[in-house]
């Protein structure tokens, strides 16, 4: 059950329209690019063969399985395996993109990158692959690296800021000095330095990125601390001989976490610019890999297919704008003064 207060908060964040309507979209965004398999895909999710279905799109088959003479994954889409499918009355069903993020289309009437049709609704890159499919695989590494590295960043950040704030003296002084030496450190220079040992991956991308997106939150942590620690209740907490983890986790915490929250939507718009920054820089996700920034990468190489930097530039725009329309939503309702 929630309490007064946070009815109060949530019925002021879905007054704010701009926001709540975000927030959903931003939902129905995320959940498309999760079931990025069920849209687009050059497998199957379902076929039948001799009254036996079968789930391409999620399990590997041989081609001799349905009567061909390979022992390897068939290409679906071929006109030879959809003969052999249906010669024995079996009939396959495709996602409506019939495109996985790495499958060129060999079926394209003019050279790539080719402008959008009914084959590849926005075109394909220079290499023929979908950029539909590209964005959705894309916008779903995106959004999980982003996830990713907020959740790690709040972690990391409370705990900082609330070791700071709630002893203060030493404890304090010594952990600003840290965080001033800390902060310092040119993020994208050690980035370029280390792919020069380690080939960038999502994980090796997201501890770096880990070790420096904490910074942000432990200011505003530690002042809710620094306030939180002689307020009266505080203070009756301690005279009652609770322990300094239950009265930061009881009494201080969840004050400091209202103004927590309002900081994730702007932390995620952070790292899915950095991200992209550096996958367009070329020291991001590995060669290939579906990704917004290399989209960014496709339409500033190839003016000549405007759709590329068309498509690149709208998917960014709305999902920042998303963001940052939910994080307003929420500083109004989290604002102490409402």
């Amino acid at each position: 059950m929630l309490s007064a207060l946070s009815r109060r908060r949530l019925q002021r964040f879905r007054r704010n329209r701009r926001g709540w309507v975000a927030l959903w979209l931003f939902a129905a965004l995320f959940g498309l690019s999760l079931g990025a398999e069920l849209i687009a895909n050059d497998k199957p999710l379902l076929l039948s063969y001799q009254g036996q279905l079968y789930v391409p799109a999620f399990k590997r088959y041989s081609e001799q399985q349905f009567g061909g003479e390979l022992p390897f994954q068939p290409d679906y889409r071929s006109q030879y395996v959809r003969q052999l499918i249906e010669r024995q009355g079996g009939w396959m069903l495709f996602a409506p993109i019939p495109f996985s993020a790495d499958t060129p289309n060999y079926d394209l009437q003019v050279p790539s990158p080719s402008p959008p049709s009914t084959s590849n609704w926005l075109g394909t890159d220079d290499q023929g692959r979908d950029v539909l499919a590209r964005v959705l695989y894309g916008t779903r590494v995106s959004l999980l690296f982003a996830l990713a590295l907020t959740a790690v960043s709040v972690v990391i950040g409370v705990l900082a800021g609330a070791l700071q704030g709630y002893h203060g003296g030493w404890v304090d002084l010594l952990g600003q000095r840290v965080l001033e030496v800390w902060s310092g450190l040119p993020v994208l220079y050690l980035l370029i330095i280390l792919s020069g040992f380690v080939e960038p991956n999502f994980w090796w991308l997201l501890g770096i990125m880990a070790l420096f997106s904490w910074l942000g939150l432990v200011d505003v942590v530690r002042a809710e601390f620094l306030r939180g620690r002689n307020l009266e209740y505080v203070q009756a907490a301690r005279a009652l001989g609770l322990g300094d983890t239950q009265v930061m986790l009881r009494h201080i915490l969840p004050n400091a976490m209202s103004a927590t929250l309002t900081f994730i939507p702007f932390i995620l718009t952070g790292a899915i610019t950095t991200l992209t920054a550096l996958d367009f820089l070329g020291f991001g996700m590995p060669a290939g890999s579906a990704s917004l920034g290399e989209l960014v990468t496709q339409g500033k190489q190839h003016l000549e297919a405007p759709w590329l930097g068309f498509t690149a530039f709208f998917v960014l725009a709305l999902l920042l704008a998303l963001l940052v329309f939910i994080g307003e939503a929420l500083r109004e309702a989290f604002d102490p003064r409402r």
